[in-house]
């Protein structure tokens, strides 16, 4: 795979093309990666995978017009090919006002930040099977397992490059590891129960240890055997921490600039006012040290920095590229993401809601009747309105304390609503992209089953 040398070098060399071809300006990403994936299944091993691919991405402008193209062969002859396209597309493109680069004086001068993203050392095929081999023996060992989905193990690496006709041209490197267990509890006769547990990081060495994976995964398995059923009503409703984080995603949907630009968000007219509860901090660190979600930079160039989306409640912030700052008026505040194709979009660096003052089973210990959530299904939110409806499974909140297991129910609210009546616990852990607390939001509607 290419060097992150190599990569920049691909992308500014077709920017230049691009520019000669007949582009008033034009940016480039370059994308490699490789990854080896091994699967295993009652103790063998089910499947090896390895995978490599490079793909480079053009984006042209002529006039106020854009189009864009994408191509895997990097040969010269394609890349001519590719530019010439590029062009011609752009010049038949209906016009956008907003359509351009970044500001050339906001782009990232000097080197990128150094954020110990890449592993030196890459997993081979047989450490990985050792390793998916004792995630799920231990999740087996499990005192109520009856069978295995498999476990898996991971690794790969990343280079990603942007360059601009502006002057912009730098790359950087990533690695990942992943590790984890499925297995199912209780017998076809009453009902079979799966859970999973899983983890992810860019070093190695950060990895959870494969037995606690898979001892996590069983013992999650066996808990929710034979679940019940909810009656309907309000209730409050916790979110474990595996699926909160999902009520941020909603909610960074909202606060998108392209939401804003085209009236299509529920937080329309919320900037600078309050819409959690006083006590809800949110921050955004895309310079976390071997973050999951770390970037230098971001889609468009920009210099990156922390930065604190809900203060205490208030708004403080759009999420703008280039285009939709342009369009509100504003100015693009480093959240922009790129893919190879198309335009940007944006995205959040590390996210997290920031800890509350409470332990989790304090947040429950008042809960008289409700519901612990700890998977979701579905798709029912609504972007405009933020109404929110997901199937759900958890388990039962009896007289402050974890009861049986229930399923097969929905619950049902407004993000504005539920956004204002959340509380987060103290048991804040960085484990993925979006972190939160265990967060428990009251007067929430529940469909049971």
């Amino acid at each position: 795979m290419l060097s992150p040398d190599q990569a920049r070098e691909r992308a500014a060399d077709i920017v230049a093309r691009a520019t000669r071809g007949g582009a008033d300006a034009a940016d480039a990403v370059f994308a490699a990666d490789a990854s080896t994936e091994v699967s295993v299944r009652l103790g063998k091993l089910e499947d090896v995978g390895r995978s490599e691919g490079a793909e480079l991405g053009l984006r042209v402008f002529v006039g106020k017009r854009s189009a864009s193209v994408s191509t895997s062969d990097l040969s010269p002859a394609s890349l001519d090919t590719a530019v010439e396209r590029a062009v011609a597309m752009a010049r038949e493109a209906p016009e956008d006002p907003w359509a351009g680069l970044a500001p050339a004086d906001r782009l990232l001068h000097g080197e990128p930040p150094q954020l110990d993203l890449c592993d030196a050392e890459d997993a081979d095929p047989a450490e990985l099977k050792a390793l998916a081999l004792e995630a799920e023996d231990a999740a087996r060992a499990v005192p109520g397992v009856t069978n295995s989905e498999g476990g898996g193990a991971s690794a790969s690496r990343h280079v990603w490059a942007l360059a601009t006709s502006t002057g912009f041209a730098h790359a950087y490197a990533t690695t990942g590891f992943g590790l984890s267990a499925s297995v199912l509890a209780g017998v076809a006769e009453t009902g079979m129960q799966r859970d999973y547990a899983y983890h992810s990081s860019r070093l190695r060495r950060h990895l959870d240890p494969a037995a606690e994976i898979g001892r996590r995964a069983g013992e999650r398995a066996v808990a929710r055997v034979d679940p019940g059923k909810l009656d309907s009503g309000p209730m409050p409703v916790v979110f474990d921490p595996r699926v909160g984080g999902s009520l941020l995603g909603h909610f960074i949907g909202a606060i998108a600039g392209q939401s804003i630009a085209r009236k299509t968000s529920f937080l329309l007219e919320s900037l600078g006012r309050e819409v959690f509860a006083p006590g809800i901090t949110i921050e955004d660190d895309p310079h976390r040290p071997h973050g999951l979600r770390s970037r230098p930079f971001d889609g468009e160039g920009l210099p990156v920095s922390p930065s604190t989306i809900v203060a205490a409640g208030m708004l403080e912030t759009w999420l703008l590229d280039s285009a939709s700052a342009r369009q509100l008026g504003l100015e693009p505040t480093g959240h922009a993401a790129r893919g190879v194709n198309g335009a940007p979009g944006v995205s959040t660096g590390n996210l997290h809601m920031v800890a509350g003052h409470v332990p989790p089973e304090t947040l429950i210990a008042d809960v008289g009747d409700g519901v612990y959530i700890t998977e979701l299904m579905g798709q029912g939110v609504n972007g405009t309105t933020g109404d929110y409806s997901r199937g759900a499974a958890g388990f039962r909140i009896v007289g402050g304390e974890l009861a049986g297991p229930v399923a097969e129910f929905t619950i049902a609210g407004n993000l504005k609503d539920m956004f204002m009546a959340l509380t987060p616990a103290s048991d804040l852990d960085f484990r993925y992209g979006t972190n939160v607390p265990t967060l428990r939001v009251d007067g929430m509607t529940i469909a049971g089953g």
